[in-house]
């Protein structure tokens, strides 16, 4: 990779990236697999509000720019690569170089970069500062959906707080399901900080547990490894997502 194995990768619990083959990679890699909640969407939250950030700032480079909108896509990347990012304290260009990108330099129509006048690079600076001034725009709205129902709270070790469950764990509340069911259960003390706004409980044995059952095999084959034969076996997992597939090793998988 370009700049190199991660430490940490942040993903959900889709098969693939839960699956032996994946788990085993980069445990001999030295790269910690840090899944998502469980129905928690809010997990990969940055990445989508970073998404939806640059949906609007491409938006409003096609109203500014019109038609033209695609000459000046590298003047976007090159505005957006240096512009400051709240969530790392600088501009990603310098948070991946250790200093500031200097510019002396200008796209021109074909896409191609080279020395230019003076009166181009005033007129590139001028574009330029006009990107900036839509990617905050657009970086001030989403922060206004966000903040909407963010609250500066923060919790310390033995408080006792309310989990908000989902109906899909199964917990059951005075004999009810679904949509009946409370949003909050506890009180549960916390015995952790894990990151700036997520905490490790101190929960019941029948919280704590994510199971994926398996539900059938749905087919089985042979691979051939130069000398010798590894049968793998497709199996349908038991998921509220929907039915999921994965093939797994079959003496790995009996046991």
């Amino acid at each position: 990779a370009r700049h190199g194995i991660p430490v940490s990768i942040i993903c959900d619990h889709d098969p693939r990236f839960a699956s032996r083959f994946w788990r085993t990679l980069h445990k001999a890699l030295g790269t910690s697999l840090d899944m998502s909640t469980a129905y928690h969407p809010e997990t990969d939250g940055q990445s989508e509000r970073t998404i939806q950030t640059l949906k609007d700032m491409l938006r409003a480079c096609v109203i500014d720019f019109r038609k033209g909108w695609v000459n000046h896509f590298p003047l976007v990347e090159f505005s957006s690569n240096n512009s400051y990012h709240a969530s790392i304290k600088a501009s990603p260009f310098k948070a991946l170089y250790g200093r500031k990108c200097r510019s002396p330099v200008c796209w021109n129509e074909v896409g191609k970069f080279h020395l230019t006048g003076p009166e181009i690079v005033q007129e590139t600076t001028e574009k330029i500062v006009q990107i900036k001034q839509r990617i905050q725009a657009a970086r001030d709205r989403q922060k206004s959906y966000a903040d909407l129902k963010r609250k500066p709270m923060e919790f310390q070790v033995g408080d006792k707080v309310m989990l908000k469950v989902s109906p899909w764990k199964g917990v059951v509340r005075f004999g009810k399901r679904g949509k009946l069911n409370h949003i909050y259960v506890g009180p549960f003390k916390v015995i952790e900080r894990v990151g700036s706004v997520a905490y490790k409980l101190e929960l019941p044995e029948e919280l704590c547990r994510f199971v994926e059952e398996p539900v059938e095999i749905m087919d089985r084959v042979v691979k051939r490894l130069r000398n010798s034969r590894v049968p793998i076996v497709k199996v349908r997992w038991n998921s509220r997502r929907g039915p999921e597939f994965t093939w797994e090793r079959e003496d790995q998988f009996k046991k």
